[in-house]
């Protein structure tokens, strides 16, 4: 991750404007018209690309901004505005009256795009550079005429490059006489880097003032790296081992308590997102001039994220960001994959959004915060009461929501106080305006079933994809038309598919020879980063401590209990939306993992296993494998086939797989079949 500076003078100069629009200048630096080669999509004509930089000011005293931390702090030009940019990238028809008038907005992840599991395998970075007709053809969004866009808000996404890496430019917070703001920062180092870049640069060079600390598993005592061990570069922007030429040693655990300086004011990344939208829907030229691209045709616009930016669009939605400055709302619906419940470390001094929690790293950065559901509840613990929806129902900005998430976000995050209360002790029944999706047994994101990597057992190769298209569909159904969704498919307390993890029996996983379980799970904790962090956002702790004596209370404990899915004694879970891989296996899928190698057993991150089951009888017998064997279950290839036939058509009956989505993945389920050897 990279820090961002504050603006130069020359791009202040540049987004100047005297009108009072947020979006003061919207800058097209790559026209392509007809982009997708000239690929013309039935009924909908040839799209054009469009890319550049877009020039934003915000309002500090508006009390939409208020809650940005930091804002007040921020450099302010001769209007009395803070001043922002960030990269942009459209894909729209060139005739929009031929188009849906709908937009996809994708908030990047990490600077990339990654709407290629929504959008059928096509995307990259530079999207409208496919030009086989074919794939044009076979895309989701395209044909249906969507406009897609794409913005920056992550400042530790990098810098903008030729590739299209999108990115944001934010203002440093300063003291009020203009001196560096300093405080307490925090790094997790898990790269096997020569040297190591901080997220903010050093408020001194004196090491006294900082730690180092290193340790090969998570259970392990951390220890001291004495002075003598490591150093600063001459800026104090990256630290490196000595003697010179030493490294960390990749996959191993360092952390780095420092005094930093400089804080960028990372809040303004979501005003940002909710301005360009809000210009693109609502306005007619920015702040020069220059006419919206889209002006006076976007009916709605619904968001699609992978990962990171849906964790975004959880606090987005809690601070009260989809209501524009001009009271309007900005996103219709959002389909959220494996965000789950938590937050994103963003909205605080010396935030760094880039970092995700995971059963082995970053677990102390200030991610799982309550509120984690959207309806509003007291927390025992805090004494707070919330809910994600509470802002925008104030103001009728409130969004639709399909919140889809895999098995990992049990394991490595809190899922389950998505749809329990804080105690874990009932079931919540549902938002009004979301429903919950757990896709059974899926990993984080992209299968890798062909793969171990860092992992013991090869990577789960489910495939989410056909689920987000369905579920798309039928969230435009719901906002356009009122059609009901699927309802929620989660497990729950109340019928026993919602368990803890330990003891393995309890779970229901078999105990497969070459396998290990252990139970790990990530534990939500209330953190304490200082009494006065959960009303500013500034930390006086960093590294947060776990026992919260700032609370009345204490008694009740830091903890906030959860749980993961029950299995099926093929270890596959039981509960919610199960692909007909799931229904009808060849294998054991796993949202978690463990590492091989120096740190045996610690968490294997967002990745998943696929554990095959034994291919005969004898094999099974042989092993000592408890799952029944391919064969065993499965009497020939025809037997096969007329299961995940029968599976996949349930998806579609329940409206979990479109039609269109069918012929694909009855070719791909008989193949796989067929690939066993087994089945004839």
């Amino acid at each position: 991750m990279r820090m961002k500076v504050a603006l130069a003078a020359a791009v202040l100069l540049v987004a100047a404007s005297a009108a009072d629009a947020r979006i003061t200048k919207l800058k097209v630096v790559t026209k392509e018209s007809p982009t997708f080669g000239g690929y013309a999509f039935a009924g909908v004509g040839q799209y054009e690309k469009l890319a550049g930089k877009a020039f934003g000011e915000l309002d500090p005293n508006d009390p939409k901004n208020a809650v940005i931390v930091d804002i007040k702090l921020a450099p302010r030009n001769a209007r009395g505005k803070v001043e922002y940019a960030f990269d942009f990238y459209i894909l729209k028809p060139i005739d929009l009256g031929k188009g849906n008038h709908k937009v996809m907005y994708e908030p990047p992840n990490r600077g990339s795009k990654t709407h290629d599991a929504l959008n059928r395998g096509a995307g990259g970075d530079d999207p409208g550079a496919l030009t086989d007709p074919a794939k044009l053809a076979n895309t989701f969004l395209l044909p249906r005429g969507y406009t897609m866009v794409w913005s920056g808000w992550d400042y530790s996404a990098g810098t903008s490059s030729d590739d299209y890496n999108i990115t944001i430019t934010l203002p440093v917070a300063k003291n009020a006489d203009g001196t560096p703001l300093t405080g307490p920062a925090y790094e997790y180092i898990v790269s096997g880097a020569a040297a190591y870049e901080l997220n903010y640069p050093a408020a001194t060079n004196d090491q006294s003032k900082a730690t180092l600390t290193h340790r090969i598993h998570l259970d392990d005592m951390p220890e001291v790296v004495p002075a003598s061990g490591w150093a600063y570069n001459a800026g104090g922007t990256a630290i490196h081992l000595l003697p010179d030429g030493a490294r960390f040693k990749g996959g191993d655990i360092y952390e780095f308590s420092y005094t930093a300086k400089d804080p960028t004011v990372n809040g303004v990344g979501f005003a940002a997102v909710r301005d360009f939208n809000a210009f693109l829907r609502y306005e007619k030229a920015d702040g020069s001039g220059a006419a919206n691209p889209m002006a006076g045709d976007i009916t709605r616009i619904y968001t699609e994220v992978r990962s990171q930016p849906g964790r975004m669009l959880n606090d987005f939605r809690t601070l009260g960001f989809n209501q524009a400055e001009n009271g309007k709302i900005v996103f219709d619906g959002m389909l959220q994959w494996i965000a789950a419940a938590d937050g994103i470390n963003m909205n605080s001094r010396f935030s760094q959004p880039g970092r995700t929690e995971r059963n082995r790293q970053d677990q102390l950065f200030a991610e799982g915060v309550f509120p984690f559901a959207n309806q509003q509840m007291k927390d025992p613990i805090s004494g707070r009461t919330a809910g994600r929806y509470d802002a925008c129902s104030k103001t009728n900005t409130c969004p639709l929501a399909m919140e889809i998430y895999s098995a990992n976000e049990y394991w490595v995050k809190g899922a389950s106080l998505f749809h329990t209360d804080p105690m874990g002790k009932a079931d919540l029944p549902d938002h009004p305006m979301t429903r919950l999706y757990f896709i059974s047994s899926h990993q984080h994101g992209v299968g890798n079933g062909s793969a171990k990597g860092a992992c013991q057992q090869l990577g789960n190769p489910l495939d989410s994809g056909p689920v987000l298209r369905a579920l798309w569909d039928a969230m435009d159904l719901w906002s356009t038309k009122g059609v009901t969704p699927p309802p929620s498919m989660v497990p729950r307390l109340a019928d026993g598919t919602l368990v803890p993890p330990m003891p393995q029996e309890k779970l229901g996983f078999p105990k497969i020879p070459g396998v290990t379980y252990t139970g790990l799970k990530s534990t939500r904790y209330l953190l304490n980063y200082g009494p006065a962090f959960y009303k500013t956002g500034i930390m006086s702790i960093n590294p947060p401590v776990i026992t919260p004596p700032m609370f009345d209370n204490p008694a009740n404990g830091p903890i906030y209990p959860t749980y993961v899915p029950q299995t099926d004694a093929d270890g596959n879970d039981v509960a919610g939306v199960r692909l007909p891989d799931v229904t009808v296996p060849l294998a054991t899928y796993t949202g978690w993992a463990l590492r091989a190698g120096a740190q045996a057993n610690d968490g294997c991150e967002g990745t998943g296993q696929m554990i095959p089951f034994p291919k005969t009888k004898a094999d099974r017998i042989a092993s000592g494998d408890p799952r029944l064997s391919i064969e065993e279950r499965y009497s020939s290839l025809a037997a096969y086939t007329s299961q995940v036939t029968r599976a996949v058509d349930e998806m579609v009956a329940k409206r979990l797989m479109l039609k269109e989505d069918v012929e694909a993945n009855l070719a791909r389920l008989i193949q796989a079949g067929r690939a066993t050897g087994v089945l004839k």
